[in-house]
């Protein structure tokens, strides 16, 4: 059996009455109230206080204080009068049981309309985000479509302006050529010329070969008469134009080959070809996907640039392709839990970073601003979650590897006196 509540004391005037209930002793919170428009009730077990006021209220308005042991109550009149009492006087119980269940019913019906009401805010807020998620999406794809068509038409100029170099390099070699030949022409026609001079001084007439033999059997000394013909120089042809083709071993490293040790690097080109290649994916479901879409950085860097933008939605949705293609980047688990903290998913921002730090092994010097990373977002989870120790502890282990980070002191000291303050209150 409840225990009615029966000292009470209000007054009134035109368009308000304001009523206070003591409660001493009793915890009173606003779930144990209840308030309609012609129904008061006030409920802390046992303890039960109950009006059917005399004329309707506006109960959206009416505003109740709890303090001090005593609920004050300020119930707005939706008629300016006067009442005769505070409650209805005399009134047959089956009246008073409809005032009671038709104020039950207007509550119900209020709370379902409020349901509603955030269901359809809920979804236009999810209706607007896919909006700005898809115009975000479309702007970033008309940027990279532009970028191509510029890169295209870079292209485009630069092998038009090879051929053009080409073409003339051409036309120089076949005029060099030309020259080459017409030069070969002359001194072949000189040379003939000579060669037929030669032939008619080979065969003189007679009176000219009397002569030359009695200068000769006169003469002490010797006289040949094609020393004329041999004293004469002899122009060797102009040497014909070649190419040289010299071809370079194509190289991957900047070292030359001759001091590169090719076993060495075969074997990290071939770790790398494996880190890059698809380990958890469905190839049949990444068919229609772009080249660079299947790549895990290209998808890293675009779920950085969303992150930045503040599309935290769509930098999990880059994250988790690349994920897809590759399980064993760390840097893509800890970016997607900066995403998940940001967005309020916690335990999974808890889970990306564990996955993090068990890829980041054995910790080296490389790592060491990585397993920060992921130490203070895990413990910044935790400490979201209220569990206070286990983030003072991640925060602790962030400060061992770099000590000199003030930032990471401050909060750390920060969930110190939060961990203090809790233990005093417990």
């Amino acid at each position: 059996m409840p225990v009615w509540l029966q000292e009470y004391s209000w007054r009134q005037t035109g368009s308000a009455v304001y009523l206070s209930l003591p409660l001493r002793g009793l915890r009173v919170s606003p779930a144990n109230i209840f308030c309609a428009d012609q129904y008061l009730k006030v409920s802390v077990p046992p303890f039960l206080f109950e009006a059917f006021l005399y004329a309707p209220i506006d109960d959206i308005n009416s505003t109740a204080k709890i303090g001090n042991g005593i609920i004050f109550f300020t119930l707005y009149k939706k008629e300016v009068a006067i009442w005769d009492s505070l409650t209805l006087a005399n009134a047959s119980k089956e009246k008073l049981q409809y005032l009671r269940q038709d104020a039950v019913q207007k509550a119900h019906e209020k709370a379902k309309e409020e349901t509603e009401a955030k269901k359809v805010k809920k979804q236009e807020h999810k209706k607007y985000a896919l909006e700005a998620t898809m115009k975000l999406e479309e702007a970033e794809r008309i940027r990279i479509e532009d970028l191509k068509e510029k890169e295209r038409q870079k292209v485009t100029k630069e092998l038009e302006l090879w051929k053009k170099q080409l073409k003339a390099a051409e036309k120089q070699n076949k005029a060099q050529k030309e020259l080459h030949q017409e030069v070969h022409q002359e001194v072949q026609q000189f040379n003939e010329k000579k060669k037929e001079k030669a032939n008619k001084s080979r065969i003189p007439n007679e009176g000219t070969s009397k002569t030359r033999l009695k200068h000769t059997k006169g003469c002490h000394g010797s006289y040949s008469m094609f020393s004329e013909n041999l004293n004469e120089e002899q122009l060797p042809a102009p040497r014909s134009a070649a190419t040289i083709k010299i071809n370079f071993t194509s190289r991957v490293f900047p070292t030359p080959l001759r001091e590169s040790r090719i076993a060495e690097e075969e074997e990290w080109l071939h770790k790398q070809a494996e880190a890059r290649r698809t380990v958890s994916a469905d190839l049949s479901e990444l068919e229609d996907l772009n080249e660079e879409e299947k790549n895990p950085d290209w998808l890293k860097d675009k779920g950085n640039k969303m992150f930045a933008t503040g599309n935290y939605l769509a930098a999990v949705n880059a994250y988790n392709l690349a994920l897809r293609l590759n399980n064993k980047l760390p840097l893509l688990y800890l970016n997607r839990a900066a995403c998940h903290l940001k967005l309020r998913n916690l335990h999974k921002a808890i889970e990306d970073s564990c996955k993090a730090l068990e890829l980041l092994t054995p910790p080296v010097p490389d790592n060491n601003s990585a397993r920060v990373k992921a130490y203070v977002r895990r413990g910044t989870a935790f400490c979201q979650l209220e569990l206070y120790t286990e983030g003072l502890q991640d925060y602790e282990a962030a400060l061992k590897i770099n000590p000199k980070n003030e930032a990471i002191e401050k909060d750390a000291e920060k969930i110190r006196h939060l961990i203090q303050g809790t233990n005093q209150d417990a």
